[in-house]
């Protein structure tokens, strides 16, 4: 009785650890009120990460373009736009690949992981990662 009741709280710990993903959707919040002001889908293609944005809360930024960013994203539509590229999972991270900041048309290096169920960290930065910035997006409910 004893195996079978910790064989079987075993297997809850595992798939509740294995249902939490990086992948769904998740709100990107403005650092200083705290509202939503988009919302940024993660997906998978090809064994990487990548991201693009599919909700924006303001309506009058809705029909902006990114006209900060350079070469091919140059005046695309925010709305849509792919931001995060080409992150391999890298033990409890993702990495090796890239995020645009479509509000400076910057692009930076970057990684994200899990900070919680609910809660993912994204770390932006140039050269290595003490040089950066980190955010946090909120799966949407």
């Amino acid at each position: 009785m004893k195996k079978s009741l910790l064989t079987f709280i075993l297997i809850l710990i595992f798939t509740n650890i294995n249902a939490q993903s990086i992948f769904g959707k998740w709100e990107n919040r403005d650092e200083e009120t705290n509202k939503v002001d988009s919302v940024i889908e993660v997906y998978e293609k090809n064994g990487k990460a990548y991201a693009k944005i599919i909700e924006i809360t303001d309506k009058n930024r809705q029909t902006a373009v990114c006209d900060k960013c350079t070469g091919k994203q140059k005046n695309k539509a925010i709305l849509g736009m792919n931001i995060l590229s080409g992150l391999k999972k890298d033990g409890n991270e993702w990495n090796g690949g890239k995020i645009l900041d479509p509000k400076n048309g910057k692009e930076y290096k970057c990684y994200i992981k899990l900070s919680g169920k609910d809660k993912l960290k994204i770390r932006g930065y140039i050269g290595f990662s003490l040089l950066g910035r980190t955010a946090y997006w909120y799966r949407k409910k």
